[in-house]
C-alpha cells in the first residue's frame, strides 16, 4: 500500500489562507489527539478503508472487516483528527518511531526501497504513512492540523527525521510520474549520501519525461516545507502508483512554515 499521498486530485493546495484557517475558524471544530487504545486505532483503520478501498479502489486484505490493517499498525502511533461536533475521526497518520521499528524489524519503505544509506539515522528517524482525510473535510486546515500534530510529536520525542513513500497515480501509464521524477531530480533531490534504490524501479527511460507537470498538491506542500526526495521512484504494480521516498529533516523546515508547526 502506498504511503503519505492519497489521490493527489483529492487534496487541497496549501495556501496562506489555509494556514490561517487552522488558527481561526477551525480551531473549535477539529481536535488533534493520539489513539489511546485498540478502539481508537480501529477508527483510524476504518477511515483508511473508506478512503483507500472505497474511494481509490485499493485491494485490501481485510476487506471483509471494512478496515485497512497491516502488521505495522500494532507498532505505530496513530494521529487522529476528530470533528468535535460528531467526534468522528476525519483525518489520520500513522507514525513508526525508532524503537518500534527495531521491534518490528522493518519499515514499510523497506518493502519498496533499499534503505541502507539511511540506517545511520535510525535512532532519530520516524516513518510516517497511511495519511488520509475524509472526503467531506479536505481543507487546508485539516491537513495543517495533521502536520502540526506530527511536528509536535517530533519535538516532544527529540526525533529529527521523517521518511515516507509519496505515491503518484499512474493512470496515464507512468508518463506523468516519469516527468515528475525528472523535475524533482533537478530541484528537490536529497544529498547523495541519502539516496536510496528502488527494488522495482519505475522504467523512467522508457517513458515520456518531458511533460510539463507540477507535483500533486500534498507532495508540493511537503517540498515547500523543506522535504527532499531520495532518488528515483519505485513502481507499485498492485496499486498502479509510482512511489517516491521522501525525507524531511525537522531542522530544515522553511521559515515561512516554522511558526505554524514549531510552536
Amino acid at each position: 500500500m502506498s504511503e503519505l499521498i492519497l489521490d493527489p486530485s483529492l487534496m487541497s493546495e496549501l495556501t496562506l489562507q489555509d494556514q490561517k484557517s487552522l488558527g481561526t475558524n477551525q480551531k473549535n471544530t477539529i481536535q488533534i489527539s493520539w489513539a489511546q487504545d485498540e478502539n481508537e486505532i480501529r477508527e483510524a483503520q476504518q477511515l483508511r478503508y473508506k478512503v483507500f478501498a472505497e474511494e481509490m479502489g485499493a485491494h485490501l486484505t481485510s476487506n471483509y472487516e471494512k478496515i485497512d490493517k497491516d502488521i505495522l499498525d500494532q507498532y505505530c502511533d496513530h494521529l487522529l483528527i476528530r470533528d468535535t461536533e460528531t467526534l468522528k475521526v476525519i483525518g489520520t497518520y500513522r507514525v513508526l518511531p525508532p524503537h518500534k521499528a527495531r521491534e518490528a524489524g522493518f519499515y514499510y519503505s523497506d518493502l519498496e526501497f533499499h534503505l541502507d544509506r539511511l540506517m545511520h539515522l535510525s535512532d532519530k528517524m520516524v516513518e510516517v504513512g497511511r495519511s488520509c482525510v475524509h472526503k467531506d473535510f479536505r481543507t487546508g486546515g485539516v491537513i495543517m492540523a495533521l502536520w502540526s500534530g506530527l511536528a509536535d510529536y517530533m519535538k516532544k520525542n527529540n526525533y529529527e527525521v521523517m521518511i515516507g513513500c509519496a505515491s503518484v497515480p499512474m493512470g496515464d501509464g507512468g508518463h506523468y510520474a516519469a516527468s515528475l521524477a525528472k523535475k524533482i531530480n533537478a530541484s528537490h533531490l536529497s544529498p547523495s549520501e541519502y539516496r536510496v534504490t528502488p527494488k522495482l524501479p519505475l522504467p523512467i527511460h522508457e517513458l515520456d519525461q518531458d511533460l510539463d507537470v507540477e507535483p500533486p498538491a500534498l507532495l508540493k506542500g511537503y517540498l515547500r516545507v523543506g522535504a527532499k526526495v531520495c532518488g528515483d521512484p519505485a513502481w507499485d504494480p498492485d496499486f498502479n502508483t509510482a512511489d517516491f521516498l521522501t525525507m524531511f529533516f525537522l531542522k530544515d523546515i522553511h521559515p515561512r512554515y516554522a511558526k505554524h508547526f514549531l510552536v
